[in-house]
């Protein structure tokens, strides 16, 4: 009877792992609340656009640009009050200017001085086209401020006067929106050589008497993230914005979005679309911000083009009545070996979720090195695979263990039968059963303590196979993108959770997980017990959670699982059938019983614990 409640808890403990990965992907899983807004500004965006595309062909600025009527023109300067200088010059109006590097392309609009569009130089989406993470309006970031004479004005609707130079290699772009020919607010964008970072300066000359510096000025920043891979939900559950403070610390909002936080002393705000992020970097902590995340992606469709709406407003504190912000923009790959260039300044590192406490780790020091090095010698699904037959050897002597484990309380099961057929009492069959497990020199927890054991690795590798940029647009056998779901078989319906399309990578996990526990169950020889769940049930259940849940996840991550479940099966059966002598062990069993057994302080507190236990319930009953 002892014997099957171990085996029991082995197999629950198993069963527990995904239940928490449930708990894992539904904590992530975006919700469906406000999916007609959402869908209404989908439709609003694409008209927007549509407008857009029309006014360029006819020759027309792309936004609304300086009034040519003259009483309008008159009106308009009024409202800019000494701004209207800017609006006097030949730059307003909506002209492009760009600036590129080896790495990144960027084009800067006179109106607003801001972002239009940035390309990422050798990156494609799913659909082969440029990596585009602002394009199409997707994104501003304006200065929302009070003049001297009460007017309250915004930089995204002004224009700014564009100058670039270049030297060593070295562009710089200035934005300058001018009240006079010495009097401006400056934007100047900065771009190296090469890399993915960009300076990005906001200061004022001049407009202390102009623009009222005794309140701090809001800076927003919005994102509308783009759709980069192919499976827009699993995309989307990766997709969230990080907060770093300025004591290091990393505050991930819900990647469900629908979250609205407010910190305070902010390093950097981090927009990440699962394997690309937009990163606006504050050389001195920002004093406080206000962040919001809204999911788009809620359901798995091909036309759904964003995932997540990102907004951070936060305030520009003057200093001696000009303002002086230096800031910087990271706009590239998630990929912790490049962010990792970064790390001394910046520490973009912590964009990445690599999971907390021991499982980043585990992570930071073990996975990423390992996953680093076999890519310089062998193709990414070979570099899983040895990574896979390296984990599995590493925790061969945890499933030895736990095979000799179930070994041992199978020679002891005729006396744990004999036992319990002896006594009635549940207490005094537990005394006896536990004296019997001292006698013999077996440990009852020792075949759960090696599952627990493994419960680190299986964590920490669930966490790095989804953020690895090293698994993107890379192929093995049938799948094309080891960072996606591998589709062997496209389906006329959706199932719910499930999906339209069949993964093959997950089927065969779930077959591994199925034979592996088949061949945990005929080892521990194990019996269906009153008041206990169908055990068939429990076996079952996992691979259908496996196949399920994972069929549009990471094809990388379904091969590694796969893998490693094959190879844990090749090892319990090398155990059993060359290493494990059942005669030895019960040879060994018999010899431990002749020798005295002092009892330790830990088994003889249970063991009074048990009596008094026992000693209560015999009053209890006389009562």
């Amino acid at each position: 009877m002892e014997e099957k409640r171990i085996d029991f808890k082995t197999i629950i403990g198993f069963v527990l792992i995904f239940i928490l990965l449930i708990w894992v992907m539904q904590n992530n899983k975006p919700s469906e609340a406000e999916i007609a807004k959402q869908k209404a500004q989908q439709e609003a965006a694409a008209a927007a656009k549509k407008q857009r595309e029309t006014q360029r062909v006819a020759g027309t600025p792309q936004s609304a640009s300086v009034p040519t009527d003259s009483l309008a023109l008159a009106n308009y300067k009024a409202s800019l009050g000494a701004f209207a200088y800017s609006a006097a010059l030949p730059s307003a109006q909506a002209e492009l200017t760009t600036i590129e590097n080896s790495d990144v392309k960027l084009t800067v609009s006179n109106k607003g001085g801001q972002l239009k569009s940035v390309i990422l130089k050798g990156q494609t989406t799913y659909e082969g086209k440029p990596v585009e993470l602002i394009a199409n309006g997707n994104s501003y970031f304006s200065l929302s401020f009070t003049t001297a004479q009460n007017q309250t004005l915004n930089t995204k609707e002004l224009y700014f006067q564009p100058t670039l130079t270049q030297q060593d290699g070295k562009q710089t772009l200035s934005m300058k929106l001018k009240a006079s020919d010495s009097q401006y607010l400056e934007y100047v964008y900065t771009l190296p050589k090469d890399g993915y970072m960009v300076d990005f300066a906001v200061r004022s000359v001049g407009l202390a008497n102009i623009v009222n510096m005794s309140k701090p000025i809001d800076a927003k920043w919005f994102l509308k993230a783009r759709r980069m891979e192919k499976s827009v939900t699993y995309e989307n559950r990766y997709t969230q914005l990080t907060v770093q403070y300025g004591d290091g610390k990393v505050n991930r909002m819900s990647a469900a979005g629908g979250d609205v936080q407010e910190e305070q002393q902010v390093r950097w705000i981090g927009f990440k679309q699962h394997l690309f992020a937009s990163v606006l970097i504050a050389d001195s902590p920002l004093s406080s911000g206000e962040f919001k995340s809204s999911s788009i992606a809620n359901e798995e469709r091909k036309d759904l083009k964003h995932t997540k709406d990102f907004v951070a407003t936060f305030p520009l504190k003057a200093k001696s009545g000009e303002l002086s912000e230096s800031l910087h923009y990271y706009f590239g790959p998630s990929d912790y070996k490049l962010l990792k260039q970064y790390d001394k300044q910046y520490d973009l590192t912590d964009l990445i979720p690599l999971g907390w406490g021991i499982f980043g780790w585990l992570n930071k020091w073990l996975f990423i090195p390992l996953f680093g090095f076999l890519t310089n010698y062998f193709s990414v699904g070979i570099t899983i695979i040895l990574m896979t037959i390296i984990v599995r050897v590493l925790l061969s002597p945890i499933v030895y263990k736990s095979y000799v484990s179930q070994a041992k309380m199978k020679v002891l099961r005729p006396e744990i039968t004999e036992i319990n057929e002896k006594y009635q009492e549940p207490m005094k069959r537990q005394q006896e059963t536990m004296a019997l497990y001292r006698k013999a020199g077996v440990n009852p927890m020792s075949g759960c303590i090696p599952a627990l054991l493994q419960l680190p690795v299986f964590l920490a590798l669930f966490n790095f196979f989804p953020t690895e940029f090293g698994l993107r647009q890379k192929s093995f056998l049938w799948a094309q993108d080891l960072s996606s779901y591998d589709s062997v078989l496209e389906l006329p319906f959706s199932i719910p959770f499930y999906g339209s399309h069949v993964s093959l990578f997950p089927f065969l996990a779930s077959v591994a997980i199925l034979i592996y526990s088949l061949m945990t169950m005929a080892q521990s020889v194990q019996q269906q017990q009153p008041g206990m769940p169908n055990m068939k049930f429990l076996i079952y259940l996992s691979p259908v959670m496996m196949l399920f849940f994972f069929n549009n996840y990471a094809s990388g991550l379904s091969l590694y699982y796969f893998v490693s479940n094959l190879l844990t099966i090749l090892i319990m059966l090398a155990i059993k059938y060359w290493i494990i002598d059942e005669k030895k062990i019960h040879a060994q069993i018999e010899e431990n019983k002749k020798k005295p057994k002092k009892e330790s302080k830990f088994q003889q507190r249970m063991r009074e614990m048990m009596e008094q236990a026992e000693a209560q319930r015999k009053a209890q009953q006389k009562r």
